[in-house]
């Protein structure tokens, strides 16, 4: 399988330290099969920071023979995924203990709807129902450095 990660710059080492906390899936490295939700992320880095080249980086990753990871995949956008997202955005929530976290991508539609719920104006199942009309893109969250041991950069 080959899947992208956006930037604003180039790198050959993959670092979970300078990876950002409290992201959909929690720390990690996010990548994606869609090359074009890749470009998107790294222009809307390069203008969030204002420095750097838009860059799209490929990984290669043979799903088939993930070596005893522990893998939570969400295959839609449902009370379950809501809660994951709201748990690991919300600087209090336990961290997971997956090493790769696979799903839809909360953009700023849904994190819109999140933070209304999260404030009382709207149900949990309200808040499924809305987010339904999301058009959902994945992404996968490398949360471990034996996950990211897997990648290998073509």
């Amino acid at each position: 399988m080959i899947l992208y990660h956006g930037s604003n710059t180039d790198f050959d080492k993959i670092e979970l330290s300078k990876c950002i906390p409290n992201k959909d899936f929690g720390r990690g490295f996010y990548l994606t099969p869609s090359k074009v939700d890749a470009a998107k992320r790294g222009n809307d880095k390069c203008e969030k920071e204002e420095c750097g080249v838009p860059t799209v980086l490929r990984y290669k990753w043979d799903e088939t023979n993930p070596l005893n990871l522990s893998i939570k995949r969400f295959e839609r956008v449902d009370e379950e995924w809501a809660k994951f997202v709201l748990n690991n955005r919300n600087r209090k929530g336990k961290k997971h203990n997956y090493d790769i976290v696979i799903g839809p991508i909360a953009d700023d539609g849904v994190v819109l709807s999140l933070q209304l719920y999260e404030n009382g104006f709207l149900s949990l199942q309200a808040l499924v129902e809305k987010l339904a009309y999301a058009r959902p893109s994945t992404q996968y969250c490398f949360c471990t450095q034996r996950a990211i041991d897997q990648l290998q950069r073509i």
